[in-house]
């Protein structure tokens, strides 16, 4: 029983590997982690370091940017659109590097295409040319308009009615007329015009050069074919409407445009002079009434604002809202001074669906060459346009003859 107590002999041999003395497994673990703890902490100190180093980097690198004394990186962003700066640069001093390295559409007269820039087609200046043409005082404001691909463009028109009869159930059906159809072909010209600039004045980068270019060039070709499509002869040009042979309306045929007349040579009735316009409003077929207009010039429009009915009322009524234009009789009037003045024998006023009576065909392109050496120290702007336009329904057309 003695044998199984701790006695002095058991007791102080087993006391140093129980308390993990030096020698022991737990002073091994102690060491190694207190190896791991310093490790680490030399790790986060030289974190912290390099950390504080790069902020103190960027927080110089950020004082020597906002500097004023420090020069540009680089210079001002270019702005516009590639082909505008190219084709700015091919206006100026004749270098085409650029737009031969874009996509645009190259069109020539012939198979070969000029050395000199060839004919190229600028979609911003074409597109601006497009609305001032639209914005001028024009026929194409109420006549029919038409883009061709094609030198010519046809029209077919039914200008007879088909024949009917009445018939009974046992009776033969006897024969009727045919519709007559006649082709009306509009021929496209080529509307062409030349301004020209000093090479001073393009080497200028202030300047504007693509709106004054597209406003030159819109000035001469609105001109141009305003009057054509009133009163040109087909040679070279549009056929205007008033070149045709005007007879009185009573015995008018196809070719011919009818006119009713004044009762007054070079003027107005003095008796009625309202009696004219009325005449000359329901002249035209009801059909192509509803889709009226007059066309005349200042001049004409100054005399007929004065006209008043037999009640002392105005025939002319200006619009009611901005943009709207003004009214005689009801219908629209398109002041168009390409249309003659008042004199005798003169047809001053039209009325009509011009819709209907007048097609213009146009193509929709434009093409500019540039010519630096034919009027140096100038440099010349050869710009064409292909249009045409004729009278593609007679009897949607009446004229007012000044004449007794």
């Amino acid at each position: 029983m003695s044998e199984r107590k701790s006695g002095p002999e058991s007791g102080p041999g087993l006391a140093p590997d129980m308390a993990g003395g030096s020698g022991g497994p737990g002073a091994a673990v102690t060491a190694a982690l207190a190896g791991f703890v310093q490790d680490l902490g030399a790790f986060q100190d030289e974190m912290t370091t390099k950390f504080q180093q790069q902020e103190e980097r960027l927080m110089m690198l950020d004082r020597k940017s906002l500097s004023r004394a420090r020069p540009a990186l680089a210079g001002a962003a270019e702005t516009g659109a590639p082909h505008q700066k190219a084709f700015a640069a091919y206006v100026r001093n004749g270098d085409d590097d650029g737009l031969r390295g874009l996509e645009l559409e190259g069109k020539a007269m012939n198979s070969s295409v000029a050395g000199d820039g060839g004919y190229l087609v600028d979609p911003q200046t074409s597109e601006t040319i497009r609305s001032v043409l639209n914005a001028t005082v024009s026929l194409r404001q109420v006549a029919s308009v038409a883009h061709v691909e094609a030198t010519s463009y046809d029209l077919l028109i039914d200008t007879t009615d088909a024949g009917a009869g009445w018939a009974n159930e046992a009776g033969p059906a006897a024969e009727t007329g045919t519709p007559n159809i006649e082709r009306v072909s509009i021929p496209l010209h080529e509307l062409s015009a030349l301004p020209k600039a000093s090479q001073r004045l393009l080497d200028d980068a202030a300047f504007d050069l693509e709106s004054w270019l597209a406003g030159r060039i819109a000035e001469k070709f609105a001109r141009a074919e305003a009057a054509a499509f009133i009163g040109g002869d087909g040679v070279d040009k549009p056929t205007g409407f008033l070149s045709y042979p005007s007879v009185p309306n009573l015995s008018a045929g196809w070719g011919q445009i009818g006119h009713v007349k004044t009762g007054a040579a070079g003027d107005f009735d003095a008796v009625a002079p309202a009696d004219a316009i009325v005449d000359l409003v329901y002249a035209l077929g009801a059909n192509y009434r509803a889709n009226g207009s007059f066309v005349m010039n200042s001049k004409t429009a100054g005399a007929v604002r004065k006209l008043k009915d037999g009640d002392g009322r105005f025939l002319w009524s200006d619009g009611l809202a901005a943009g709207e234009p003004a009214r005689l009789l009801g219908y629209p009037v398109l002041i168009a001074e390409d249309m003659p003045d008042i004199a005798d024998g003169e047809t001053a006023i039209a009325f009509g669906d011009f819709a209907a009576g007048y097609t213009i065909a146009e193509r929709p392109d434009l093409r500019i060459l540039r010519d630096p050496f034919s009027a140096k120290p100038h440099v010349l702007f050869y710009a064409t346009k292909r249009v045409g336009g004729d009278v593609s329904d007679f009897n949607a057309i009446k004229l007012l003859n000044f004449a007794a």
